[in-house]
């Protein structure tokens, strides 16, 4: 049950996310659903790959290199879910990626508050 909570919010975040930032667009609600968790699974694969390789320029950064990995799986994302999942660019995959941290980060403290 839990997992089926946490496949909507994200969802959910990412349609929000999508709706808020110009350059960013998702088919539907079920689409956005499928994107968090190709976004999920690409940043947890291809992503920890690239973050252990680049761990020490990543600490000297202040885990800038990080965020930019993120951004960049946003892009590899944006390719493999073809038109239902469109990026026009860096920028956009920029702002996608803190508008979902900020927006799942909010989400986080109301569903916290809660128990």
């Amino acid at each position: 049950m839990r997992f089926i909570i946490s496949l909507l919010v994200t969802g959910l975040v990412v349609a929000i996310a999508s709706w808020v930032i110009p350059g960013v667009s998702v088919a539907e609600f079920g689409w956005a659903i499928l994107t968090g968790l190709v976004i999920g699974f690409v940043n947890a694969i291809v992503g920890g790959i690239l973050r252990l390789f680049t761990f020490p320029l990543n600490w000297l950064t202040f885990g800038l290199v990080s965020f930019i990995i993120t951004v960049l799986m946003i892009m590899l994302s944006d390719k493999i879910m073809g038109t239902k999942f469109e990026v026009d660019g860096f920028w956009p995959a920029f702002f996608f990626a803190i508008a979902v941290a900020v927006i799942e980060m909010i989400l986080g403290k109301m569903m916290s508050d809660k128990k």
